[in-house]
């Protein structure tokens, strides 16, 4: 339970063999492969290059086009799965078998072609209907839209607005010339539909006092034939399109049986995208690469008997304390530690050379949380959900595959404070069993209720809060005692347990007036370590006691949340189980009462984790907890879809 140990490894290879050794380095999944630091001092970096990246854009292009294929059948295809269906299992050589992945790919292209074909079927069914709008107002005009003037006859079709009388218009058409004629073919709400003829030699003065009224001239010269036969050939084509995208949309409903090979492909290509990314960090010459990467200690042993079958020089070496910040954090924790890995990682990595936080946090982060939930019911719930989900689904994704575990351990806490509290979905059974005998006076057994003792749980939070505070100063003591600071240890946190011992001890004994002056000689002595001057040693002694002081204080008051959130759970499940029995009604007490411990249990499952996570973050790490690690990404077969066997 700890970090573990890495060792720097650098090598040289052979060019030839660059492939087929990052496809063993990918299959045995320990080796993070980094970016070389380059010496500008050095004449023999500036003779390396990095690979070519075509690989990477290619891997990258193929699981795009998976995905996307992928997508299309989950709209017309779905693949069939029963409720936390687990991944499906693939063998590994079938896994990388070119054939199969190049049947995809054809798969891939075949099913993304058909869909960018109904994009454009719609894209064409949309200009159509575009143009039937146009259309539909000339369809009562017998005359071919092609018919134009002559050099006797000006014809023209245009628009007028609708709030212009035709009369009106006629009137002013008359006005202008009497060898005009305007016929109305259409009215709607906006405008008026009509065509205009008239004689050559007046058409220039007919029209200005048709534009004077808002005329508009209709673009229809690329059309050619009536407006009634043009939306016959247009419904035309407009049932073509349907067809053919009912033949498509048929096909591809039939392709579902390529959803498996489709997410193989695409974790192949995840895997191909990974292996090329760590290529393009190797530096190459003419004839050999340069590998700089980082190996867990704990399985060198393995990757040196594996570099001894290849043509290679190599070297592993533990990094030096100036490295620290470059190496990368993989945390090794048991089956009751590891899932505290999902907080750590929200909050940042351990730096390396510091200690792994998580089996310091993992008793404090799960009984906190049992005590804030405290029910039985909603610790069964959860027990038996994380059971099912690892039994069904058996996740394995960053953050699942710690969620759900630690679901289950904090299921067992909250199960156990319920017992202790007597809830079971609050106070469910004492009010279902009045309900049933109006006399009954059945309850169960409890420790103590957060409803009428309220107080002694206040009182018990803040003390778990000076047990972990004190257990974060005690990891800080250590911590620079190991660094060989242990009179700032003991002038610091260890002074400050000395004052909280004789302060629980006045509170105790009653002996008040020796326990403050010890504690007033204990900081004079202490808390001016490091300043120099009087002046110097009296601010320091001021402001430790201002800081240490208002700090403690509001760090062992925050613990009092334990308390908040156990009382209003407690409380809110109470009241939705009185609502339902004021009806009086079995049937309608537990419908009100499982819809209200609903609405409870969604709340608090969120806010006990927040709230638990501020008191890991703030009020325990800030105390001990040196962050800015980075993670170990090895190159290894990782997938998204299915799990590879026989790896």
């Amino acid at each position: 339970m700890a970090i573990e140990k890495m060792k720097r490894l650098r090598m040289v290879a052979m060019v030839r063999d660059r492939e087929a050794l990052l496809l063993r380095l990918q299959h045995m999944g320990c080796v993070e492969i980094a970016q070389p630091e380059a010496d500008p001092d050095d004449p023999l970096w500036a003779q390396l290059t990095c690979p070519r990246t075509e690989g990477l854009t290619a891997a990258q292009a193929e699981r795009t086009q998976a995905e996307r294929a992928l997508e299309v059948l989950k709209r017309y295809a779905p693949l069939k799965k029963g409720l936390l269906s687990p991944r499906p299992n693939v063998q590994e050589g079938e896994f990388l078998d070119e054939a199969r992945a190049q049947r995809a790919r054809e798969a891939a292209e075949e099913i993304n072609a058909l869909d960018r074909r109904l994009a454009a079927i719609r894209a064409e069914e949309n200009k159509l209907e575009t143009q039937k709008e146009v259309l539909r107002p000339w369809l009562d005009l017998d005359l071919p839209l092609e018919t134009g003037s002559t050099a006797q006859v000006a014809v023209q079709l245009g628009t007028l607005p609708a709030n212009v009388p035709m009369n009106q218009a006629e009137g002013e058409l008359q006005a202008a010339s009497e060898l005009a004629q305007l016929t109305e073919v259409y009215t709607e709400r906006d405008f008026h539909y009509c065509m205009l003829v008239c004689h050559a030699s007046q058409a220039e003065g007919v029209l200005e006092a048709l534009k004077a009224l808002g005329w508009s001239r209709a673009n229809l010269r690329d059309w050619t034939g009536t407006a009634a036969e043009n939306l016959d050939r247009l419904g035309k084509e407009t049932k073509a399109l349907r067809e053919e995208t009912a033949a498509i949309e048929e096909k591809l409903s039939g392709m579902g049986e390529w959803n498996l090979p489709l997410q193989q492909l695409s974790d192949l290509a995840g895997v191909n995208t990974s292996r090329e990314e760590a290529r393009g960090r190797l530096l190459d010459s003419e004839s050999a690469f340069f590998l700089e990467g980082w190996v867990p200690a704990e399985r060198w042993e393995e990757v040196r008997k594996e570099l001894d079958n290849w043509s290679c020089a190599y070297q592993a070496e533990d990094p030096a304390a100036e490295d620290y910040p470059k190496v990368p954090i993989k945390l090794k924790n048991n089956w009751f530690t590891s899932p505290l890995s999902m907080v750590t990682e929200m909050y940042a990595l351990p730096a390396y050379g510091s200690m792994d936080p998580n089996p310091l946090m993992a008793p404090f982060f799960i009984l906190f949380y049992g005590m804030m939930l405290a029910d039985m019911g909603y610790g069964l719930i959860m027990v038996i959900l994380s059971l099912v989900i690892m039994k069904r689904t058996k996740p394995k994704g960053a953050t699942m595959r710690y969620m759900i575990p630690l679901m289950g351990l904090c299921g067992v806490s909250t199960f156990i404070w319920g017992a202790v509290t007597g809830g079971f979905f609050g106070d469910f059974l004492p009010q279902l069993m009045k309900l049933i005998d109006p006399s009954s006076t059945f309850a169960l057994p409890a420790l103590f209720s957060p409803v009428d003792d309220a107080l002694a749980v206040m009182v018990g939070s803040l003390v778990l809060g000076v047990v972990q505070i004190f257990t974060g100063m005690a990891l800080s003591m250590v911590k620079q005692i190991r660094r060989g600071e242990t009179m700032a240890a003991l002038c610091n946190e260890g002074a400050w347990f000395l004052v909280f011992i004789l302060a629980g001890a006045a509170a105790v004994t009653k002996q008040v007036k020796p326990c403050v002056i010890a504690i007033l000689v204990l900081l004079v002595l202490t808390q001016g370590y490091g300043k120099k001057g009087v002046l110097g040693k009296l601010m320091g002694i001021f402001g430790s006691l201002y800081n240490n002081l208002t700090g403690y204080f509001s760090d062992i008051l925050s613990y009092s949340r334990l308390m908040a959130l156990m009382l209003a759970g407690a409380v809110i499940a109470q009241v939705f189980n009185t609502l339902g029995a004021m009806t009086g009604l079995i049937p309608t007490f537990i419908l009100i009462s499982l819809v209200g411990n609903a609405l409870n249990f969604a709340l608090n499952i969120l806010g006990c984790y927040v709230h638990d996570m501020r008191l890991m973050c703030l009020e325990f790490f800030g105390r001990f907890y040196e962050d800015g690690g980075k993670a170990f990404r090895p190159l290894e077969i990782s997938t998204q879809y299915v799990d590879i066997v026989n790896k």
